[in-house]
């Protein structure tokens, strides 16, 4: 994947802004994420964070902060909004997303959104509460009550699910073959066609070398952790120890 430009010349401003003053990109998609993390490698003087409002956010906002300040959670200017509406009424990530677009907002100013049964929380820019405090009373035909902050434990968002499996080596193709669960060479051809993401980025060698941490996503069929890789079965073959995102 291509870096993106217009990222790249929002951390060069925002590297030199925080000379001064502490300045915030986002929120960033995790591919977004991996490039300015793979950008600002190089900067070795610059103090950054990342922070999404909880501790397991996969949207996040970048903050650059100068010398004499010391990053913290609390200096992110972002909020949580909550919704409670009725626990038959089913909704999902895209319908309050949709909802949120509808009022002109930009994806970049919105979070994480943690669905859960009745009870919804988005984590959102600074600032953007009161929008939807005043504007927001339905999601699609259902009515919601919206509420700065969250007063409850938050929704557990998104699942995932662990699995093993058995590969030759931790080449991509191999893994691709049994994550897809078929042969090395239909793997290889995925991946040549540009289908599989390495930590967010499109990898097309089949030869790419994978460790435990990895995140593994196949275009229409999931997004995969490849967590550990330590054992092997009598035939010499790796024992891997996978986590799903549902």
């Amino acid at each position: 994947m291509a870096f993106d430009t217009l990222l790249q010349a929002k951390l060069e401003d925002a590297v030199r802004i925080s000379e001064k003053r502490p300045h915030f990109i986002g929120f960033l998609d995790e591919a977004q994420q991996f490039q300015a993390e793979q950008y600002l490698m190089s900067k070795k003087d610059c103090s950054v964070m990342l922070w999404g409002g909880h501790e397991e956010a996969e949207r996040k906002v970048i903050g650059f902060f100068p010398e004499y300040m010391e990053p913290s959670e609390e200096a992110f200017p972002l909020s949580a909004v909550s919704f409670t509406y009725r626990k038959t009424e089913s909704h999902g990530h895209r319908d309050f997303l949709g909802a949120f677009m509808n009022l002109g907002v930009t994806r970049s100013s919105v979070g994480d959104i943690l669905v859960g049964e009745g009870y919804t929380v988005a984590f959102v820019k600074e600032g953007m509460s009161q929008l939807f405090l005043q504007n927001l009373s339905k999601i699609g035909r259902t009515g919601v009550s919206v509420a700065e902050g969250c007063s409850r434990p938050l929704p557990a968002g998104r699942q995932l699910e662990p699995f093993t499996g058995i590969v030759a080596s931790l080449r991509l193709d191999c893994v691709t073959a049994c994550l897809l669960r078929c042969g090395r060479e239909k793997a290889a051809e995925t991946i040549r066609q540009g289908m599989v993401s390495v930590n967010h980025s499109e990898n097309c060698s089949a030869s790419y070398r994978l460790k435990p941490g990895d995140t593994v996503s196949i275009r229409k069929k999931g997004k995969f952790v490849l967590d550990l890789a330590d054992a092997r079965t009598g035939k010499g073959r790796l024992i891997v120890e996978f986590r799903k995102y549902l």
